[in-house]
């Protein structure tokens, strides 16, 4: 039996229940025995396994606690408790009463607070090639001191209070109403506090329209940034491509898309990059408002959800060779979210042998 601290020999006593006829070891479940792993060492490998690819994270127990289980083992472990994690996401507390605890006025923050909901897709390696994996991160975050669109720059944006992440390999029909359960699971259900932030997709706008009718919608500043950066690039030439580039961010932080029209009226034409930002900026104009939130103090871009795509999908999933089964990738990335919020404990407390 290999147990939180190792290896050892355990003796039971297999016996028959003479009240419900069950055939087993009575002391198992105290225990927490079930196969050759204690509840406690299932759930360390699962932390080393859910961090670090499963060859590494045996390497990783053996060096810290002295004990080995192979890297299959961590393999199957970890992905059992990712699908059992995602089974049971609606029976957890603790992340609802953390959300609603982030909302109550405090002392350290007097002022007001906001729903985000930033939505955005990485690429993970599947056994039927790549894939887009949807993620989608909750947040209550306070304000930023109000600032000027010059001011930008140099604000400091409070962390967010508190955080959950759902993610998934599949349509964008099929994860949008797990977008509206996880925020009603949250108490995210003000319209007029929420704010949904994101790139350009389509699929993503039209998630937010249908699951999230009213809320506010927010299109990344630096992705914005980015076309008119694109289309100076092509039409100038080095010396006076910076000094226009910085007079059409500032342009489009203070005036949206009457700013960014101006900016491009000013490149020589002939340019298609012009073309193509004027068209992509013309079907965000409602969701350039950068000037009006920068004075309430709130956030402008998707970091939020771009970071844990890095973090979380990236640095996690794409490692050289692997390839994950579909029904695996969301999960996983789900449970190493996990590991970074109170419902990590809680789950492990009410699941103690899931895996």
């Amino acid at each position: 039996m290999v147990t939180a601290v190792g290896a050892i020999r355990l003796g039971r006593w297999h016996s028959r229940c003479a009240g419900c006829g069950e055939v087993g070891c009575p002391a198992d479940e105290r225990l927490g025995v079930d196969g050759y792993l204690t509840a406690r060492a299932r759930r360390m490998a699962c932390l080393a396994g859910v961090n670090d690819p499963f060859r590494k994270a045996e390497r990783l127990l053996r060096e810290l606690s002295g004990w080995a289980v192979d890297a299959e083992t961590i393999r199957r472990l970890t992905h059992a408790a990712a699908a059992a994690a995602a089974r049971t996401r609606d029976d957890r507390e603790a992340l609802p009463a953390a959300f609603a605890r982030a909302h109550e006025p405090m002392a350290e923050r007097p002022g007001p607070v906001d729903d985000e909901v930033a939505i955005d897709a990485g690429k993970v390696n599947t056994v039927g090639g790549w894939r887009d994996v949807k993620v989608a991160v909750f947040a209550v975050r306070g304000r930023a001191e109000p600032c000027s669109s010059a001011e930008a720059g140099s604000r400091a944006l409070p962390a967010p209070a508190v955080r959950s992440v759902i993610a998934a390999v599949g349509e964008a029909s099929l994860f949008a109403p797990r977008c509206r359960v996880e925020a009603e699971r949250l108490g995210l259900t003000d319209p007029s506090r929420l704010t949904v932030l994101g790139d350009g997709a389509e699929w993503l706008w039209n998630l937010a329209e249908e699951r999230f009718p009213l809320a506010g919608q927010v299109l990344d500043y630096y992705h914005a940034a980015e076309y008119l950066a694109a289309a100076g690039r092509e039409s100038l030439d080095a010396g006076a491509f910076p000094a226009w580039l910085e007079r059409a961010t500032g342009r489009l932080l203070a005036d949206g898309y009457a700013g960014a029209c101006e900016s491009l009226a000013e490149l020589p034409g002939g340019a298609a990059g012009i073309g193509v930002a004027l068209n992509y900026l013309a079907g965000h104009r409602e969701r350039l408002s950068y000037a009006a939130r920068l004075r309430r103090g709130q956030s402008i871009g998707s970091g939020l959800v771009e970071g844990t795509i890095k973090q979380r999908v990236n640095l996690r999933l794409k490692r050289t060779g692997a390839r994950w089964r579909v029904e695996h990738a969301g999960p996983l990335v789900e449970l190493l979210a996990l590991t970074d919020s109170p419902e990590w404990a809680e789950y492990w407390d009410a699941n103690p042998l899931a895996a």
